[in-house]
């Protein structure tokens, strides 16, 4: 018999298969004979212990127009599965942080990819703060006159949500910039939370390197070049995937997280890295895979279900 993988993810009718890393794990789980069931987390229910969603039972292929098929739309009890991969995106809002602790419930029985309690604790851009010695400057507040001593101090800088994701709400500020103070009301508006500010590195004309990492180990890597014009790399909003290789700084880096990951069941990991610093820890719906191997990089999703197998086995 082969597992019983249930999927937490974005409603599978909307998602971009040629990118999309979330269909890379699945379909090399259908490969090793894993049945799938997709659901959102909105249908997630917790009642006497036993986690239950309702969403589909699916089988799905590497076809553009025909990429998946719904055998059963059903209510399932997760207890009664052996992985659960957490894929939805981010925000990383209290949505997010409840269906950490709902799966929470039945992991370790039910093993979920990445650890629902580590994920909740290492937002991406908090989690960088226990490797200062990789990162750029960086302030987070939400104090006006720390924002504004902070870019004179650096001249030039980027303030971004501390919980967006995708390169939404990113802006460069630079010395003079006229819009500072409107920029900093607005999102006083729109967020309770801090926000963050980093000094601008320049070496982002150059790229943003996504390293992913599986079970703490090097797995493969992918350089995102903006787009003219574009402080932000994001391949959603322009950014170009071209082929690297990682840099002895960057093998520094990674090997410096390999323990801290492994011990806390972050099994797939994707860092983000500027030059020679380290911007963010991606652990909640890391993506690239799928771009790696096209540019004839391991097949990380097929690394990613052996580590997981690994853990099931022990």
């Amino acid at each position: 018999m082969g597992l019983k993988v249930a999927v937490q993810m974005d409603p599978i009718e909307s998602i971009n298969i040629a990118g999309d890393s979330t269909f890379a794990q699945m379909l090399e789980a259908q490969k090793r004979g894993a049945s799938l069931f997709v659901y959102h987390p909105n249908t997630l229910a917790l009642e006497n212990g036993q986690l239950s969603a309702t969403g589909q039972i699916v089988t799905v292929k590497d076809e553009v127009d025909n990429y998946f098929e719904v055998l059963e739309e059903k209510t399932v009890s997760l207890n009664d599965f052996d992985v659960v991969l957490m894929r939805q995106d981010p925000p990383f809002d209290m949505h997010y942080i409840t269906a950490t602790h709902m799966l929470e419930q039945i992991h370790p029985n039910t093993l979920v990819v990445n650890d629902p309690a580590h994920v909740r604790n290492a937002p991406e851009k908090l989690f960088i703060l226990r490797y200062p010695q990789f990162m750029p400057p960086t302030l987070i507040t939400r104090d006006v006159a720390q924002l504004r001593k902070f870019r004179d101090e650096h001249k030039d800088i980027i303030i971004k949500p501390l919980y967006g994701n995708g390169g939404a709400g990113v802006f460069r500020l630079m010395e003079n910039d006229q819009n500072f103070s409107s920029l900093v009301e607005m999102f006083h508006e729109s967020f309770r939370e801090p926000f963050i500010a980093q000094k601008f590195l320049s070496d982002v004309t150059k790229g943003d390197k996504r390293i992913i990492l599986v079970d703490g180990d090097v797995a493969g890597a992918i350089n995102r070049v903006p787009a003219k014009g574009e402080t932000r790399s994001n391949m959603h909003v322009g950014g170009k995937p071209v082929a690297t290789e990682l840099t002895e700084r960057e093998y520094e880096i990674c090997a410096a997280l390999k323990d801290d990951l492994k011990s806390r069941g972050l099994i797939f990991v994707g860092i983000d890295v500027i030059g020679d610093y380290m911007t963010e820890i991606n652990v909640t719906s890391p993506t690239g895979i799928r771009e790696v191997k096209n540019f004839g990089g391991n097949d990380i999703a097929e690394m990613i279900w052996d580590a997981i197998e690994k853990r099931l086995a022990s």
